[in-house]
């Protein structure tokens, strides 16, 4: 079924209404599973095949929503302009928590991939899975990987983030705002720092920070160790 020419939009449309939906469900609901994003996917899907709608012709319209991606992931640097000062008392133990969260996600795939005996396209493709997808899609590309998997393994793990991060916090006991920031930022990205904003402004901030300088540092990284597999 196409949808091309007249309903150039259909995508933009539906996206937003799913999100809207999604958004509707956390509130009335407040279940942590019922992630907006996560029930967008959903839906977006169930929608294109119920109503056989190609994927190309849905993207035709949906692609402009992610040209939006960049700008909000630079206006997380608001919240921590903010807590500057902050930042300035905590600087070594911040970079210090960020570097340990990068370092622990690259060597976790490491030993994942040998585990399970994966190529190294794929090893590549899964290293940049905890950072943002405007930074993580040209890293995956440059280092070789598949990008559109390396789209999907980021969102899923900043969904993932988002719904168990507070219980996490909980079971650990883990109550500082700085340490709950940096560790959603720089494990679950953007969507993670969503769930930190939820949390407090401190955390907000904190994670903000992690999404940036995670990025920054898995840049870095990934070219340094995409030929250990």
């Amino acid at each position: 079924m196409s949808f091309a020419g007249d309903s150039l939009y259909f995508g933009v449309v539906i996206s937003l209404l799913a999100y809207w939906w999604g958004l509707w469900l956390k509130k009335k609901l407040g279940w942590a599973v019922l992630n907006p994003i996560l029930v967008a996917v959903v839906l977006v899907i169930v929608v294109l095949k119920l109503l056989r709608v190609d994927y190309a012709d849905y993207n035709e319209g949906a692609q402009y929503i992610s040209y939006l991606l960049t700008p909000a992931t630079v206006c997380l640097a608001i919240p921590l302009y903010k807590q500057l000062a902050l930042l300035r008392q905590n600087l070594l133990a911040v970079v210090i928590a960020i570097a340990a969260g990068v370092a622990a996600s690259a060597v976790s795939i490491f030993l994942l991939c040998l585990l399970f005996r994966m190529e190294h396209v794929y090893y590549v493709t899964l290293l940049p899975k905890s950072i943002t997808t405007a930074i993580g899609m040209g890293v995956s590309e440059e280092a070789g990987g598949i990008v559109t998997i390396t789209v999907v393994c980021i969102i899923v793990t900043g969904i993932l983030g988002n719904i168990i991060g507070e219980t996490v916090f909980r079971f650990l006991h883990l109550e500082n705002p700085i340490a709950r920031g940096l560790a959603l930022g720089t494990s679950a990205h953007a969507v993670g720092t969503a769930k930190a904003l939820e949390l407090g402004e401190i955390e907000g901030a904190m994670s903000s920070l992690s999404v940036a300088v995670a990025g920054l540092m898995t840049v870095v990284v990934v070219p340094l160790v995409s030929n250990w597999i």
